[in-house]
């Protein structure tokens, strides 16, 4: 027998209907006693709820005396945060949860907006879709989400048109992603423009992703973004991503952007990845910063072809005589993967480097700056150990690095007083004597090393085996057979902190196994994962019962090579 519903649901739910549908009911809600009121609360949807404290905060029902303090909304009236954290868990389970306190209300509208414009792009690419972005209609799934009831249709608002919930809820947005749909200029960038001008002052973060830039488009943003009596803007993370720029960057277009960046106050990150730059642009780039007031912590220009964008800058000059700008002085992470830059890009790279004094993170990876781009980074290496902030992670990744350079390279990181504590060098064809220059290096504080694809090979594991005291997080592709197992076996009984360990593709043959699980035996560590794909084994019962018993938290620790992965050759080959 189906269980009646309860007086108190019934009513629940004709006042959810009633504030739906108009504001009549609110003086008679806001009577109710708190224990009512709580309850009430939890059978709203997202559209009764915002009406209900909107009419609330605006002091209808006798100034409720509402404050945000510990990630909790509350008065005497009950905690809204708590059932806006319901709603927003219920609609978007996967989000991994916020740190606190988070004002739920706003995280709830601004994914919903965030929302309705991933659908809007969708329906924009159609070959059908005539008119404006502002007129799409939002589909019945989302207004469901909200609580729209199709007796809401004779209302005044149409609360199916995208332009009724960017101008409802786009004021809770503090971060946007636009997708290219959503900057086509003959239909979206009125709209779009108006979006940002209503929130220039609470927008914190823009992210364009795949986007094709017209100069107008970006004139239109950068003035919508910026208050018009200082000139400035709000904005502290600014993102372009796999996106180009129209008629090749022109100098419209630099000029808006270096006005921008240089109004930036608040800029803490700038992203400019896979956008088709070129070194001029680099440079621009570079200049506007070195004026700039802002404390920017992230650049990132990675994927572009800027080489030779520092070559123009005298390291004797002013510049580097005087000093970099705050926006230099304050960064900590400056990513220039496959930015095309050569060995004199590193010599300049380095003369730059000493004037951005908090630098933590330098990611030069995929440019071919060869053994003398390195040696010439040496000096500032060494120089940055003895900062209050050294360098913490270098990434040196296929740079046509030779075992003699990154020898040169390691040997001189080992005497340092506070080295690197991450360091990746893979996908250089280092050799196996570089097995030496490690193992010394070994003996630092490093704590994450990537040497997978370098040409170690058997015998440099058992060089390396010999010499390692320490524990550390290792990556590794390098051929190394048996040696490999051993080698781990040797890492696991040194390193009881060790968490992950990847050693596949080095041709181990299936005896390595044995090997491996008599060491975890003996190990008493952390060690959750343990990733073996791509060694060709053809594994039997008696394998599968003795691995059931490496699990962490339920999950298999040793990951081996599928079925499917054994009947494909290796290849190694870059």
């Amino acid at each position: 027998m189906v269980k009646a519903p309860s007086l108190i649901s019934l009513a629940a739910l004709a006042v959810k209907r009633e504030l739906l549908l108009g504001d009549d009911v609110i003086p008679y809600v806001c009577e109710l006693p708190a224990d009512l009121f709580d309850i009430l609360l939890t059978y709203l949807p997202p559209l009764a709820l915002q009406k209900l404290q909107t009419k609330m905060d605006g002091d209808d029902c006798g100034s409720p005396d509402y404050c945000f303090e510990n990630g909790r909304k509350h008065g005497r009236y009950g905690n809204f945060n708590t059932v806006w954290k319901k709603l927003f868990k219920t609609r978007w389970s996967g989000v991994t949860d916020q740190i606190e306190p988070v004002d739920w209300q706003q995280r709830y509208w601004e994914a919903h907006v965030q929302g309705c414009l991933d659908e809007a792009a969708e329906l924009v690419v159609l070959p059908s879709f005539r008119g404006l972005i502002s007129d799409i209609n939002i589909s019945d799934t989302i207004l469901n989400y909200i609580g729209y009831e199709q007796q809401m249709n004779h209302l005044a608002c149409d609360y199916s048109k995208l332009s009724y919930h960017c101008q409802q809820f786009g004021h809770y947005a503090r971060c946007l992603r636009l997708q290219n749909a959503l900057c086509v200029e003959e239909t979206c960038v009125q709209a779009l423009c108006k979006l940002l001008i209503q929130n220039s002052e609470t927008l914190a973060s823009l992210e364009f992703l795949h986007c094709k830039l017209s100069p107008s488009f970006v004139e239109g943003i950068c003035r919508s973004l910026c208050s018009k009596r200082k000139r400035i803007h709000k904005i502290e993370n600014l993102s372009i991503d796999i996106s180009s720029f129209i008629e090749n960057c022109p100098s419209s277009v630099v000029v808006e952007l270096v006005s921008f960046l240089s109004s930036g106050r608040s800029l803490c990150s700038l992203k400019l990845r896979h956008c088709h730059l070129d070194r001029d642009f680099g440079r621009m780039v570079f200049s506007s910063l070195l004026e700039a007031s802002s404390s920017l912590s992230i650049l990132d220009l990675s994927g572009n072809s800027i080489g030779g964008w520092l070559s123009k800058y005298d390291r004797s000059g002013p510049l580097f005589s005087l000093g970099a700008g705050k926006s230099l002085q304050s960064l900590r992470l400056l990513n220039l993967r496959g930015n095309n830059l050569c060995k004199a890009d590193a010599r300049d790279l380095g003369s730059a480097l000493v004037h951005i004094p908090n630098l933590e993170i330098l990611d030069i990876s995929d440019n071919t700056i060869e053994d003398d781009g390195i040696r010439s980074l040496i000096p500032y290496f060494v120089q940055a150990s003895e900062r209050c902030n050294p360098l913490v992670e270098l990434y040196l990744e296929n740079c046509e690095l030779s075992g003699r350079g990154v020898s040169q390279l390691l040997d001189t990181l080992s005497t340092l007083r506070r080295p690197p504590t991450s360091l990746s060098i893979a996908d250089n064809n280092l050799g196996s004597h570089i097995a030496a220059s490690l193992g010394k290096f070994f003996g630092t504080s490093v704590q994450v090393l990537n040497i997978g694809a370098i040409g170690l090979g058997s015998s440099g594991f058992r060089s390396i085996s010999v010499r390692l005291t320490f524990s550390w997080n290792w990556s590794s592709k390098n051929r190394g057979g048996v040696e490999t197992a051993k080698f781990l076996s040797k890492l696991m009984s040194l390193a009881p902190d060790l968490v992950e360990v990847n050693a596949g593709y080095n041709l181990m043959p299936l005896e390595s196994l044995t090997i491996i699980c008599s060491a975890l035996k003996v190990a008493k560590g952390h060690l959750q994962r343990l990733d073996l794909t791509g060694n060709n084994w053809e594994l039997q019962p008696s394998h599968v019962s003795m691995l059931s018993e490496f699990r962490h938290n339920g999950l298999p620790i040793l990951i081996l090579p599928t079925l499917q992965a054994l009947d494909v050759p290796y290849d190694d080959e870059p």
